[in-house]
């Protein structure tokens, strides 16, 4: 069952991460470009076909960190946006939008062994199910920290299909998982 949903206003983007290659680091940005069907300029994924851009909840990051035994910096996921609370939608074909752009959920993002490399050990089993969402841009626009996140569709996760839906994106996740998206 679909629904019309949306955040109390009270959702933003706190932080705008890309990396220009393979294994390079997080540059913090205070605004990125979104281009529908391609990606974020400048980002490593811009011109994939599905992972346009990764989105995080800070809220969801400070649990792992309890989980784990300590803090580390939201750049450290390899994520491209980290909001201020959670949650973020995972059902695909979920959409949400910040600012003028609008974003279609593909799938669950997956934590990979390489969190912990860059985090410490332990971090990728402490982001488990806490790791964002990956999302495909639908409408042109630019996203800068401050921009107000609004859900425009969301699953309702209580019915059975799409219970089973998500967690069939989680499986289809621990697999990717394994294969460490983040480093390619």
């Amino acid at each position: 069952m679909r629904s019309q949903a949306t955040y109390r206003g009270d959702v933003k983007v706190i932080a705008i991460h890309t990396a220009p290659g393979v294994r390079l680091p997080m540059v913090a940005r205070s605004s990125v470009l979104a281009e529908a069907g391609v990606g974020l300029v400048g980002d490593r994924y811009h011109g994939t076909k599905h992972r346009h851009v990764t989105i995080q909840a800070q809220d969801a990051l400070d649990e792992g960190a309890v989980e784990l035994g300590r803090t580390f910096a939201p750049e450290l996921t390899r994520r491209n946006i980290t909001v201020d609370v959670g949650p973020i939608p995972r059902v695909p074909g979920d959409r949400l939008r910040i600012g003028d752009v609008e974003l279609e959920v593909v799938r669950i993002a997956a934590p990979c062994r390489l969190l912990d490399d860059t985090i410490g050990p332990g971090a990728a089993r402490a982001l488990s199910r806490r790791a964002g969402t990956i999302f495909r841009i639908l409408s042109s626009g630019e996203i800068r920290v401050g921009d107000e996140v609004r859900v425009s569709t969301l699953t309702d996760v209580g019915s059975r299909t799409d219970r089973c839906r998500v967690s069939a994106g989680v499986r289809r996740s621990r697999g990717a998982g394994r294969r460490c998206r983040h480093s390619g």
